[in-house]
């Protein structure tokens, strides 16, 4: 818990002091999955502790929705219910009419298209809230089982690795064909370096994946969190195609100068939204990682212009 106390310090009030109290109750609730009520929370707390009274409970909540430790979330039967915001990315609920249980989700489709309409209207988006309201598969079947709640930390670390691990399995088939069609020797030895490069991270990702789902065997069955369609695979992808049409080498620098370019965007720009976390930690490791591949391509691109500048003027 040095970790949760480091965070309650650095993100105390104004003015605020430490509280044990508050500490039991911020501790209490981080243990915790899923989205409590109050009286939830006030139930949890009196098994620890009878002594801490209701009004304590509430405000302790107030200051962790203000300091960034929780959200408050409504799912529209008449009561407000708290959930992890500290090592929890935002995004948004699937809520079930029948049984009342919600499921999360995060899509870039989505948070795309919110961006591209508040841009276009000239809005400031300070909160998104998406809930979508229907009926779960289970009240549907009439199959009431509980399923294991895991923390939606580990879930996303799941779905973080397997957008990495697809795009450098995209990105090696990508620099693999570029070496095999590039004529000009400096180059196809950086594509072929590349290539080994996107070899070897991607079998260190796809070890850190087994560690992970052997760790909880039953990560693997659970529900999608991060939904990202094609997500920076795709760019790869479409870069291979253009690479099979037949280009030379100075394209197919500039393709694969896009290419990483794009992908870098992408896990930067996702990577920098969500809050402190695994998944957050791989996202911006894999941005890291293709800018280096991208200033390494744009310095080829480069010797090359000049190589054929030399060639023109001879």
């Amino acid at each position: 818990m040095g970790e949760i106390s480091e965070f309650l310090n650095s993100h105390r009030p104004d003015g605020g002091r430490r509280s044990s109290k508050r500490d039991l109750i911020v501790n209490v609730f981080l243990r915790q999955e899923g989205h409590l009520s109050a009286d939830d929370l006030v139930d949890l707390i009196h098994v620890e502790n009878k002594e801490i009274g209701r009004a304590t409970v509430y405000r302790a909540l107030r200051w962790m929705v203000n300091g960034g430790i929780a959200r408050k979330v409504d799912f529209g039967d008449g009561r407000f219910r708290y959930e992890h915001a500290y090592r929890h990315p935002k995004h948004f609920h699937l809520i079930c009419q029948s049984c009342r249980k919600s499921s999360e989700f995060l899509s870039s489709d989505i948070e795309s298209f919110i961006d591209e309409v508040s841009i276009e209207r000239g809005f400031t988006v300070e909160r998104t809230v998406v809930q979508i309201y229907g009926n779960c598969l289970a009240c549907r079947d009439g199959n009431k089982n509980d399923t294991l709640e895991l923390p939606t930390e580990l879930v996303f670390a799941r779905d973080a690795l397997r957008i990495a691990i697809a795009t450098e399995r995209s990105g090696l088939q990508f620099y693999t064909r570029a070496a095999l069609l590039t004529k000009d020797d400096r180059g196809r030895s950086v594509f072929r370096n590349l290539a080994k490069e996107e070899e070897e991270h991607l079998g260190t990702l796809e070890k850190r994946y087994a560690e992970l789902v052997a760790e909880h065997p039953k990560l693997e069955t659970y529900p999608t969190f991060l939904f990202f369609r094609g997500a920076a695979d795709g760019i790869f992808a479409a870069g291979t195609e253009e690479l099979e049409k037949g280009v030379d080498d100075r394209e197919a620098l500039l393709i694969g100068i896009r290419c990483e370019r794009g992908s870098h965007e992408f896990f930067k720009k996702y990577g920098e939204k969500f809050e402190d976390s695994e998944g957050k930690q791989i996202f911006l490791e894999f941005a890291d990682e293709e800018r280096e591949h991208l200033e390494l391509l744009q310095c080829e691109y480069q010797q090359l212009i000049d190589t054929l500048n030399k060639i023109d003027t001879t």
